[in-house]
């Protein structure tokens, strides 16, 4: 026979320890309503002796409402990720909602499965780094506020925080057309997405405005596999021996790019130059450390938080907003003057 599940504690159970009604254990527990400060100590400390969970969800069905915000990103392993869900959950946290983060790898067919978890879980509002518009067409038809973070694909439903990828990229391009490199590798991985397509943009923009014609075999297009940014600027280079820099359009690709890089022998800058989107760590602990443009993540899923909490308290109403925040570029070590 088997063992008997434990009984699950109860709000009931930890007002008696605390000899406290159950309503007033409520509002010490949520925050929602008042409780004197010395309540609020002696039931947070009878809730942790009994190991006290409150359900949210069933809390959520009996009122029709929920304190969760459901986080649908693209890649857990991408530290990009990960300092953007910090950055909401810091806001989230300080507002009283907690965050249920859920992981599609880049999938469409897994964007929408869950996105249909978080309908089930009843969310009021989700934070969405899109694969496609599904997802948020989804979550908007069934009356779910979504806010679409770093890259956009529903204009039209919902709101949008994003980072100026064509100001950054150009910004970036320029540098190195300042140190008179003509000869400009360009690595991305996807045109489909706000984001690519501001980069190649932002690129494109520099070389015209320094008159310097661009030659579409100077751009490669790199999958999403652990290898394939060092494959292709292998290729790249084979055919194009005279480039004297690389711009790798994400974090990803400069990670690729480097091991390339060194796998040929090449000296950065000495041989060829490199300058990344998105400054990540990693970038100051090499030598030379690499130039990047450095994204506000932080601050961008903070200010995704900020926007979806607003709509959900009613404080802003209207049509979708797009907000747009400015990255910086960070010249070191891996540039230099030809």
């Amino acid at each position: 026979m088997s063992e008997l599940a434990p009984r699950r504690v109860t709000i009931g159970d930890v007002a008696r320890a605390a000899g406290v009604s159950p309503s007033t254990a409520s509002r010490a527990l949520t925050g929602q309503g008042y409780a004197a400060q010395s309540v609020k100590v002696r039931v947070l400390a009878a809730a942790d002796q009994l190991g006290y969970v409150p359900d949210e969800f069933a809390r959520s069905l009996k009122r029709r409402t929920s304190r969760l915000v459901g986080v649908l990103i693209s890649d857990l392993r991408n530290q990009f990720y990960a300092d953007l869900a910090a950055g909401i959950e810091q806001v989230l946290t300080a507002a009283g909602y907690q965050m249920v983060l859920v992981n599609d790898d880049g999938d469409t067919g897994r964007e929408l499965a869950r996105a249909r978890t978080l309908l089930a879980m009843r969310v009021p509002g989700a934070i969405i780094t899109p694969v496609t518009a599904e997802a948020s067409t989804l979550l908007t038809a069934q009356g779910v506020h979504v806010v679409e973070v770093d890259r956009q694909t529903a204009e039209s439903r919902c709101d949008a925080v994003l980072v100026d990828s064509e100001q950054g990229a150009r910004v970036a391009t320029e540098h190195l057309l300042s140190l008179g490199h003509r000869r400009i590798a360009f690595l991305i991985d996807e045109l489909e997405w706000t984001t690519g397509r501001g980069r190649l943009a932002g690129y494109r923009a520099a070389l015209r405005a320094a008159k310097v014609r661009f030659d579409p075999k100077l751009v490669a297009r790199v999958g999403f596999g652990p290898g394939d940014a060092a494959a292709a600027l292998a290729e790249l280079l084979d055919g194009q021996p005279d480039v004297t820099a690389v711009f790798a359009a994400n974090n990803l690709m400069a990670s690729g790019v480097w091991q390339e890089l060194r796998r040929r022998k090449l000296r950065v800058p000495r041989d060829i130059s490199l300058v990344a989107f998105d400054d990540l760590p990693w970038m100051t602990m090499v030598q030379p450390a690499v130039s990047a443009v450095s994204q506000p993540v932080v601050a961008l899923g903070a200010r995704a938080a900020e926007l979806l909490l607003a709509r959900l308290s009613g404080e802003l109403t209207g049509p979708p907003r797009q907000e747009w925040l400015a990255p910086t570029f960070e010249p070191r070590g891996s540039t230099r003057r030809l």
